[in-house]
């Protein structure tokens, strides 16, 4: 199925590494050109990222100051000639301090506010365009004990969904996925596994597929919702947790 995403330009935060380099990296190879920003040095990916024969730009920035990422946001746009699909992908991670649910805030919930602000005008003067932001099930129930990481992505969730009735008459759609535990080398299941391989193995032992998702899993989700292929989907939530949750999903 030819998604319709070449010539697109698509930018990912938080695409250095895990789900938002598997994003960027099926979005280059669909055709997309790409800008990535994260933390530290992107150069690598950036060269791993142009190897797919697109354009592909990225900086290594601090997107908790508001005015540097926003900065960052309208560069890459002129970089790129314009922005038809953003990937919110960055979060504060998870933690139980206030100084955590204040870093979960800034990055999870006023990350997209701010990149909304600087890139849905820009969406609506090239004619439209697709937002796809990274939730989790942790948004949806319980899941690891309380802390900020699920109720600031629910706060995100909920604003997403309002984004989405406000920009719809724009041609700009926004929609959330919501991805179940997902295993790569070095992110924050292959630290479980290493550190609480008790809680690693009962979480697998929870899932209906017997194992944890895989950060390709989720891109095919996201390229999708960002495709022109899915045009008519709008303010939606896609769960993709190999039916980690259980209650129903109408």
């Amino acid at each position: 199925m030819d998604l319709g995403l070449r010539g697109k330009k698509a930018i990912v935060t938080g695409g250095k590494r895990g789900l938002g380099f598997a994003i960027a990296t099926l979005l280059a190879k669909e055709g997309a050109d790409i800008a990535i920003c994260a933390r530290g040095d992107v150069s690598e990916s950036v060269a791993a990222l142009s190897a797919h024969g697109t354009k592909v730009v990225g900086a290594g920035i601090d997107a908790a100051n508001g005015e540097e990422y926003k900065a960052w946001l309208k560069t890459a746009s002129e970089q790129l000639g314009g922005c038809d699909i953003f990937v919110h992908n960055m979060s504060g991670a998870s933690g139980r301090g206030e100084e955590q649910w204040t870093k979960n805030l800034d990055l999870d919930v006023l990350g997209l506010v701010r990149a909304q602000e600087v890139l849905a005008p820009i969406m609506e003067a090239g004619g439209g365009g697709s937002i796809v932001c990274l939730s989790t099930i942790a948004a949806q129930e319980e899941f690891a004990g309380p802390g900020s990481f699920g109720p600031m992505k629910a706060a995100m969730t909920a604003y997403a969904n309002n984004l989405a009735q406000s920009l719809a008459g724009k041609n700009i759609r926004v929609n959330i996925v919501s991805p179940g535990p997902v295993y790569f080398d070095g992110g924050n299941w292959d630290t479980i596994k290493t550190h609480m391989e008790d809680f690693y193995k009962a979480t697998v032992a929870k899932m209906p597929i017997k194992r944890l998702g895989e950060p390709q899993e989720v891109a095919n989700v996201v390229a999708f919702l960002a495709s022109p292929a899915a045009s008519l989907v709008t303010g939606s939530n896609v769960t993709v947790d190999g039916g980690y949750t259980k209650r129903i999903k109408f």
